[in-house]
């Protein structure tokens, strides 16, 4: 009887760590997009960390899709568990091309969500989708040691990319942005991760960056479930709450 007993309480030791992984909580990695850094999520992060979930925020090397798709895939691989993937803006085609199994969702804030073969410039098509705002004078090119990148110009910094932002807030969005390589809107996009992984998308109603249609159309291709919120492309920072509500609401499923 004694060994009986010994036996299943060794079995339902056995079995807890099971269960454990079973409702293991997903580690949420924010990916910032172009322009930016991951200080941009600083505001949602925060909310979401608050709650109660596990936040990272890899840097986003910002060279073309399939090379930072693989660079975000090497801080997944370090992940135990379940992940909630979430990009904006050109971290959105980023996501796409990560491919890893303990991705359970996907969410895109005001970003690029694009099919295989495309780049991310085609949601951009000003005949398709006019009212992009991202064009010289405001959007500028500068030289670096790995060739051509571009940037959006300080002057026109707020009045494209962030017009609900203070401006104090701003300025310290200026001092973090990071140039996207000239040919990174160009290169065609792989196999596309929300084909098979369910996806969420976040429209930015007042988007001067990807135009609302545009984000529209990206959204209702990929069967994603779609809130719209009035707010500019730098959504991420002029709403924080609202966007990390989003986010865990993926992560809750």
């Amino acid at each position: 009887m004694l060994a009986a007993a010994l036996c299943g309480i060794c079995a339902s030791a056995l079995t807890v760590p099971t269960a454990q992984a079973v409702s293991q909580e997903p580690t949420i990695v924010l990916v910032h997009g172009a322009f930016a850094d991951g200080t941009s999520w600083d505001g949602v992060a925060a909310d979401l960390r608050a709650d109660g979930h596990h936040v990272v925020t890899p840097a986003n090397p910002l060279r073309g899709p399939a090379s930072d798709a693989q660079a975000i895939e090497g801080v997944l691989a370090g992940i135990d568990g379940p992940i909630v993937l979430v990009g904006h803006s050109y971290g959105g085609a980023v996501i796409t091309n990560v491919s890893d199994p303990d991705v359970t969702a996907l969410v895109y804030i005001a970003a690029f969500a694009p099919h295989q073969n495309e780049p991310t410039q085609l949601a951009l098509d000003p005949i398709r989708y006019p009212g992009s705002r991202l064009l010289p004078p405001a959007l500028a090119v500068t030289s670096t040691d790995a060739g051509l990148d571009a940037y959006v110009d300080p002057r026109y910094f707020r009045e494209v990319f962030a017009q609900d932002v203070g401006e104090q807030t701003v300025t310290d969005m200026i001092a973090h942005q990071r140039s996207l390589a000239l040919t990174a809107n160009l290169e065609p996009s792989g196999p596309p991760a929300w084909a098979t992984v369910p996806s969420w998308y976040l429209v930015a109603e007042q988007d001067r960056v990807i135009p609302p249609a545009s984000q529209r159309a990206m959204a209702a291709r990929m069967g994603a479930r779609t809130s719209e919120i009035s707010a500019s492309h730098a959504c991420l920072v002029s709403r924080p709450a609202a966007v990390a509500d989003l986010i865990a609401e993926a992560a809750d499923q």
